[in-house]
């Protein structure tokens, strides 16, 4: 019974949200870490306590690995034991109680569940200890480590502000009145994050987990990466705070992308994505007319916006559509008859053609986003 609930839960993308929501909100540091960092933790955790109780035995007994992994991964992301408890508590509560609510919508009388609840708290107990435990390994290993150091000296410079001293940045190799490139990767795992820092330390520079990420500073840019990285430009120390947020919202506005990324290339995609809110007001006001199940009206927005990428021009446009540029003029003109959109071919003289530009090419991209979702 207690199998089935968990294999129910683990299915269930709506439940695991759940439960990513409650550790994150009820614990600021763990939700200082990217939320695809909590939900690959709690898959690996479902699906061990699944196979570990196929396998029958005690809840102490088995392989608790995933715990394990979550106590290190933890310690090494600078989480301390306190922020990491609340969030495992409020996890294991919220698990609790939508396993309860799936085990009644299957139909289980009362007696079962709760024998069920007790089954099962024993063994989220068990992959509590294994957490503490594999935090605590790890912690003792990072402090005998430079590595664990630099990290710490990086999380102060870049997060809380609290400046280091003299020494502790030379331990860094790190200079007071120096300028750094702050490098901030979209690498959350560990394992990988180290396998990046070791590349990364060819161009040299000081790298550790920070939030969650890979980060760093360094006076020269990486030339290349298979991850996405973003780079800001040289800044003196005391203002890497300020700059180091600025590049993981440029992480996050650069999507899916990969390779370096510069935060200069990146300042419009970013400041735009600050203000979903306004995008969607945007994109009502301006394309309303169109229905997002249409796939006419769809072809017409990609067009559209890859007009305007492509500066206006048709021949440009028709090339990386793969399609005849009286093709692009039908759905262009189409659109216009459709919404009104300015697509800048007509500029008005009492407005600015830059922003109105940016206005309609904003609206179409949140146009997109919005129908994807």
């Amino acid at each position: 019974m207690v199998r089935q609930v968990l294999e129910a839960v683990a299915a269930d993308d709506k439940v695991v949200e759940r439960v990513v929501d409650a550790a994150r909100g009820n614990s600021p540091e763990v939700a200082r870490l990217p939320a695809e960092e909590n939900r690959r933790h709690i898959a690996f955790l479902l699906s061990e306590g699944i196979a570990h109780l196929e396998r029958g035995g005690s809840p102490d007994d088995g392989d608790f690995s995933a715990a394990l992994s979550l106590g290190s991964d933890r310690a090494a992301q600078g989480v301390s034991m306190a922020g990491l408890l609340r969030g495992v508590h409020a996890g294991r509560t919220e698990l609790i109680r939508a396993a309860v609510q799936l085990a009644r919508s299957l139909g289980v009388d009362d007696g079962t569940i709760l024998d069920f609840m007790i089954d099962l708290d024993h063994y989220v107990g068990a992959v509590e200890r294994h957490i503490i435990s594999g935090y605590h390994t790890a912690e003792l290993q990072l402090s005998r480590t430079a590595r664990d150091l630099n990290a710490q000296v990086l999380r102060r410079l870049l997060v809380s502000g609290d400046f280091p001293d003299t020494a502790e940045l030379a331990r860094a190799g790190l200079r007071p009145d120096g300028r750094y490139h702050c490098v901030v990767s979209g690498v959350t795992d560990p394992s990988h994050a180290r396998t990046l820092e070791q590349r990364l330390h060819t161009s040299g520079g000081v790298y550790g987990l920070v939030e969650g990420r890979l980060a760093g500073l360094t006076h020269a840019p990486p030339p290349w990466s298979d991850d996405l990285l973003v780079v800001s430009p040289a800044t003196a120390l005391k203002s890497l705070r300020g700059t180091y947020s600025m590049c993981t919202q440029a992480l996050a506005a650069a999507g899916a992308a990969c390779g370096v990324r510069l935060l200069t290339d990146l300042a419009g995609e970013t400041a735009l994505a600050a203000f979903p809110a306004l995008a969607g007001t945007l994109a009502d006001s301006l394309l309303g007319q169109l229905d997002p199940k249409s796939s006419f009206h769809h072809e017409m927005v990609v067009t559209a916006l890859c007009y305007l990428d492509n500066g206006g021009r048709l021949s440009a446009t028709a090339s990386a559509l793969h399609i005849h540029a009286n093709t692009v003029r039908y759905r262009l003109d189409r659109l216009v008859e459709l919404t009104g959109a300015d697509l800048g071919e007509n500029p008005d003289a009492g407005r600015s053609h830059v922003l109105t530009t940016l206005h309609t090419w904003w609206a179409l991209r949140s146009w997109l986003d919005r129908s994807a979702r």
